[in-house]
């Protein structure tokens, strides 16, 4: 009788301890989750998907490695809302995410969706993680947002020196329509002009609606431009470049930097299509060890695909968020990460940030010695924007 009770104990026993072990604070494990609104169908469909790849393989590292918030074990996980590059829809997502999931952070990688986020993020304590490179982000000084590209502007002057040097004075503008590309317009036709050149045509198009482009660029193709300035997302980008080259176009091409010259080369079939070329350096092209280190590790995990640079920008945010976190003792208040987000930058491991940031500036803008593409004789050379200027 004793042994069958003996018995019945260690079991009920060994069931009380595992309760005891699941329930204690010190293993209790806290989920953050982080949240992503981007283009996921439509046109605009790589572009955000390839943001969204570089925040979650950097939250897979992270969950990897391990991450403690003052003591407690925190595992993250992504939720991403398709957003279809709608301003409208990325403040709803928004919202469903900050409230439904308690995300202390959105991901945002389109000018328009960050600017409506931007009109109350601060009144409902999320971090804007805002992946755009529009000075007016930053400029706005909105406590709460986090600028990860470096700004625009400062690829204008050299882009229109180089290309104003080796084809011609004549530009022709066949960018998209959508608020990026206005915003970079803007800013280009000014420095264009004062440098001496003409803006022979103009003629905006619907690049995440439309797939044909012959008849937008044969319009701006009737003033005989030597430059023809392009930019979207990067697949109906590499269109209009394949069509402006189908259409006779013999001159060069400056690249907004949301394309990606080697994701529209896939398009083009080849760089020879985009021979004089300037934009963003292909993360594939850039030979510092910590960028072709992140290439390798993405390759792996994604069946041999290279990686870009809007993958490793963001996978670099996340990193920075997760030390800011850290540092600021809190996974969920957003005033304290943003406050140690520059120390997080500025202690991130080499290996975790292949395009070199350097830290974020008083508005919350990254700072970084840039290097960027030209193609020349159907190959991406690198060059410093500093180079390029002179």
């Amino acid at each position: 009788m004793q042994r069958k009770t003996i018995r019945r104990f260690f079991p009920l026993a060994a069931c009380a301890v595992a309760a005891l072990v699941a329930a204690s604070p010190a293993l209790a494990q806290e989920v953050v989750k982080l949240g992503y609104s981007g283009p996921l169908s439509g046109g605009a469909a790589l572009y955000g998907k390839n943001v969204l790849s570089g925040v979650q393989m950097a939250v897979d590292e992270i969950n990897a490695k391990g991450l403690d918030v003052a003591g407690k074990k925190v595992r993250l996980e992504v939720v991403a809302l398709d957003d279809k590059y709608s301003p409208a829809d990325a403040a709803v997502n928004a919202r469903r995410l900050v409230q439904q999931y308690k995300t202390p952070a959105v991901f945002v990688p389109h000018s328009g969706g960050i600017f409506a986020l931007q009109q109350f993020n601060e009144q409902e304590k999320f971090l804007l993680m805002a992946y755009s490179s529009v000075p007016r982000i930053t400029d706005a000084n909105n406590k709460l947002t986090i600028r990860i590209p470096p700004v625009y502007t400062g690829y204008i002057d050299p882009f229109v020196k180089a290309q104003m040097k080796r084809f011609g004075k004549n530009v022709a503008l066949v960018p998209a329509d959508h608020d990026y590309a206005k915003a970079w317009v803007q800013a280009f036709v000014p420095a264009w002009e004062k440098a001496g050149g003409k803006v022979v045509a103009s003629n905006p198009m619907s690049y995440t609606k439309a797939t044909d482009f012959y008849s937008g660029v044969s319009r701006v193709m009737a003033d005989k431009p030597d430059v023809l300035f392009v930019g979207g997302p990067s697949e109906p980008t590499a269109l209009v470049v394949k069509q402006a080259r189908e259409l006779g176009f013999k001159g060069g091409f400056i690249v907004m930097d949301q394309a990606k010259l080697d994701e529209m080369a896939k398009v083009t079939n080849g760089m020879a299509a985009l021979e004089g070329s300037v934009g963003v350096l292909p993360l594939v092209d850039d030979v510092r060890p910590a960028s072709q280190s992140f290439n390798a590790r993405y390759r792996k995990t994604h069946d041999g695909k290279d990686a870009t640079t809007e993958m490793s920008l963001n996978y670099t945010m996340v990193y920075v968020l997760a030390n800011a976190m850290k540092l600021a003792g809190s996974t969920s208040d957003a005033t304290a990460i943003r406050a140690k987000m520059p120390d997080a930058a500025k202690a991130l491991p080499q290996d975790v940030n292949p395009n070199e940031i350097e830290g974020i500036d008083a508005r919350g803008g990254t700072v970084a010695d840039v290097i960027v593409a030209s193609v020349k004789d159907g190959k991406v050379q690198p060059v410093r924007l500093s180079e390029m200027a002179k």
